[in-house]
């Protein structure tokens, strides 16, 4: 009788344990999914807010969003390294046109405190030398960094998805 029930006592230990492991898998995946989707979303504002910056030619507000030693990689012309190159880029670029541009959102991925986002953008920019106002279309690479609990841009760079005339 011992040989049958010890086995069986065994066995039962064995797949309740392995029940309690799966739920436990299964809750802590849950968690994790929930927690992507709300840094997603926190990525999404800051993107919402970057585009502000860009529509409304607010240097100080680019410059806020990125982190200390970010990197802005614009088309056609030098990298911006650390926050007052980063300003300096925007204030140039501002005082030259004036942007009205919407963002579409293709991907965000989200590993611990890095993330990365594909966008594009469309729209129309004014080019205040010539008051001429021309078509925008870019695609976009963002690179995020988690700073004290709040995402930043730690590296950008775009290209024109259209060939300028």
């Amino acid at each position: 009788m011992k040989r049958v029930l010890i086995p069986i006592v065994f066995l039962t230990l064995l797949i309740a344990c392995s029940k309690k492991d799966a739920q436990s898998i299964q809750g802590l995946t849950s968690k994790k999914t929930v927690m992507q989707k709300e840094e997603k979303q926190k990525i999404e504002a800051l993107l919402s807010t970057y585009k502000k910056s860009l529509n409304t030619s607010d240097a100080a507000l680019a410059q806020s969003l990125y982190t200390k030693e970010g990197i802005f990689m614009p088309t056609e012309a030098p990298s911006a390294i650390g926050s007052e190159n980063i300003l300096k880029s925007y204030q140039f670029i501002f005082s030259q046109i004036q942007l009205n541009i919407e963002f579409f959102i293709d991907e965000i991925t989200v590993e611990n405190n890095l993330a990365y986002a594909v966008t594009s953008s469309k729209g129309t920019t004014l080019i205040h030398a010539t008051q001429a106002t021309v078509p925008e279309a870019n695609r976009e690479l963002f690179v995020f960094e988690k700073v004290a609990g709040n995402w930043k841009i730690a590296r950008y760079m775009f290209n024109k998805t259209e060939p300028q005339k």
